[in-house]
């Protein structure tokens, strides 16, 4: 069955979103620190930095608002503020942190794609995807990713480094503020979903994105106010961070990038497997949805000739059955020169067959942005030099 839409329960990501990790692997490069931004920090904290600002600590409250409330970070707007005292907090408290590149757009404008250049020239991509009923914002949890994973498009240098909370928050709230006026076909509206499946292993920089899960999810004016259902954190499968993941209290969707289901292949597709098997990230799935009662997205990106057997789908189909699950199935976006191509549509609808014969709830994601670099890390990887 195919679906083009999804909701906080049934994360079915279009496959501009398909979280894509490194094909290079290697380390992080060296790079300075973003700066401090309110984002970056509790309201506590913002109160102690507006005080040592000499400002009363209430003006933390006027500026979290001004900034997740009225989506606005400009100091002249901020006119419930005296100038000096909005100047000076907006330059310590609200330094910008991403300037957009590239834009572009596809499905009649509703699905917009932009390519951010941080403070240190590092590149990242969020995706704006609009539907009738809901707007979902896919974020990028690092620039360039370190998985090694071959069939993925994100760079090919390696981990350039982590993105700090605010910086992934930032992509959010530019989403929000394109919503919030209008610029997006369908008039004014607000982001509903969010899903950490673009550049980047979101476990991988866990600290940050928990953080920014809980900017993105606290009431305004602590944070943005978005339901933490929906949210959907994706993972390659860190099997300690999954656990430590069910241990926060968020009612986050986990979606696992399985891509096999077994380790003879996962091994080659998903190099991190070499260090948790299949049995293991599964096994820490089931936690997660154990002590949350979240079902978990399982993805499957389908390569033709190489993980789109009826017999890995039987395999697949075993391993779920019964289980909080639900299998997302992702055409595979071909980046330019790679051996790698999604499945024929005979063996994908056969795919889908087979795991509803076992029982298994499975959709087809929708594909969007193939004309505009859809896939995570193209437009970054045009951009290089």
């Amino acid at each position: 069955m195919s679906r083009p839409d999804y909701g906080a329960s049934d994360p079915v990501v279009p496959e501009l979103a398909v979280p894509l990790l490194l094909a290079g692997g290697g380390r992080a490069r060296g790079r300075g620190r973003p700066p401090r931004h309110l984002a970056d920090l509790t309201m506590a904290e913002r109160r102690a930095a507006v005080a040592d600002l000499g400002e009363p600590p209430y003006r933390a409250t006027q500026l979290s608002r001004h900034f997740f409330g009225r989506l606005v970070d400009a100091s002249d707007e901020m006119t419930d503020l005296p100038r000096a005292s909005r100047e000076r907090l907006a330059g310590a408290l609200l330094p910008s942190l991403l300037t957009a590149e590239r834009e572009l757009a596809c499905d009649g404008g509703t699905t917009r794609k932009t390519l951010w250049r941080a403070f240190d020239g590092a590149l990242v991509e969020s995706v704006l995807m609009r539907y009738p009923d809901r707007v979902t914002m896919c974020v990028s949890s690092q620039a360039g990713c370190g998985m090694g994973c071959p069939f993925c498009a994100t760079g090919q240098a390696g981990l350039t480094r982590n993105l700090s909370t605010a910086e992934i928050v930032a992509q959010v709230v530019a989403g929000a503020r394109l919503l919030a006026s209008g610029a997006v076909p369908g008039g004014p509206g607000r982001v509903s979903n969010v899903v950490f499946m673009g550049m980047g292993e979101p476990l991988a920089n866990y600290a940050h994105v928990v953080a920014a899960v809980r900017r993105l999810t606290e009431p305004v004016p602590d944070g943005l106010g978005i339901s933490q259902r929906s949210i959907t954190v994706s993972t390659v499968g860190l099997v300690p961070a999954i656990g430590r993941l069910a241990s926060e209290g968020l009612s986050v969707t986990l979606a696992v990038s399985l891509h096999a289901p077994d380790d003879e292949l996962r091994d080659t597709l998903v190099p991190v497997n070499q260090r948790w098997k299949v049995s293991e990230v599964l096994g820490a799935a089931w936690d997660y949805a154990g002590v949350t009662g979240r079902r978990v997205s399982i993805e499957y990106a389908l390569i033709r000739d190489i993980n789109d057997q009826a017999w890995r789908a039987d395999r697949l189909g075993s391993l779920l059955a019964g289980r909080l699950a639900h299998v997302n199935l992702i055409p595979l976006n071909p980046t330019p020169g790679s051996k790698w191509t999604a499945s024929r549509p005979g063996v994908q609808r056969e795919f889908v067959r087979r795991l509803e014969m076992a029982g298994v709830p499975v959709t087809v994601r929708d594909t969007r942005g193939r004309e505009i670099d859809g896939a995570c890390g193209q437009l970054a990887a045009s951009a290089r030099p």
